[in-house]
Parts: structure tokens; sequence; C-alpha cells
């Protein structure tokens, strides 16, 4: 018989914040100092990968001057792959969000009426 002061190894720690799903399964709740992690390096992150990719486009279109037969295909693909990954970077970044954020739509002191 386990004493009231014995912990089960299986069981989950209450009093350590990890990240968890939100009611709604598509927002990752974390802790604050984690989350301001995540917003600042995943937002540095997609602003490189988008400048980026405008850059390797730019050079392998000549600055949009260049006839198609003489753009370099595998840098704008890399470009555009760029670009896509950055906004991928971004997209999910906002998944994240602290016990403390609510949802706009959750907000009820605001009026309801449009006018």
């Amino acid at each position: 018989m386990a004493g009231a002061g014995d912990a089960d190894p299986d069981e989950p720690d209450a009093s350590v914040d990890r990240p968890r799903r939100a009611d709604d399964g598509k927002d990752v709740v974390v802790p604050l100092r984690l989350y301001k992690t995540v917003t600042v390096f995943s937002t540095l992150f997609a602003v490189v990968f988008v400048l980026a990719g405008f850059v390797m486009l730019d050079s392998a279109t000549n600055r949009a001057t260049a006839e198609l037969s003489e753009v370099d295909p595998v840098l704008g693909v890399l470009g555009l792959a760029s670009l896509v990954f950055g906004a991928a970077i971004y997209a999910f970044s906002t998944r994240f969000r602290t016990e403390e954020m609510g949802k706009a739509k959750d907000d009820s002191d605001e009026d309801s009426d449009n006018g």
C-alpha cells in the first residue's frame, strides 16, 4: 500500500508546465517563456527565408529582365521553395499561445452589434 506522499511514476507531474493542445485541438498551449522564444525565432527564420527566396528569384531571372531561355530554373525553384518554407514557418508558429491568451471569438465583453 502506497503512502500519501508516494508519487506514481506513470502519472505525469502536474506541477511541470508542458505544452498541451487547446480545447479546439488547433492551438498548442505553452508557457510564456517558450511562447516568446518560439515567436522571436520563428519570425526571424521566416523573414530570412522569405528574403532569401526573393533574392534567389531575382538572381534567377536577372532582375526580371532575362529571356525565358536565360532563366536559371534550379535557382528559381529554390527561391520559390524558400518563400513557401518561410511562409510555412510563420503559419505554424501562429498555433502557439499561452494560457492567458484568449481567442478573439471567445471574448464576450465586446459589443455584438455591427452598428
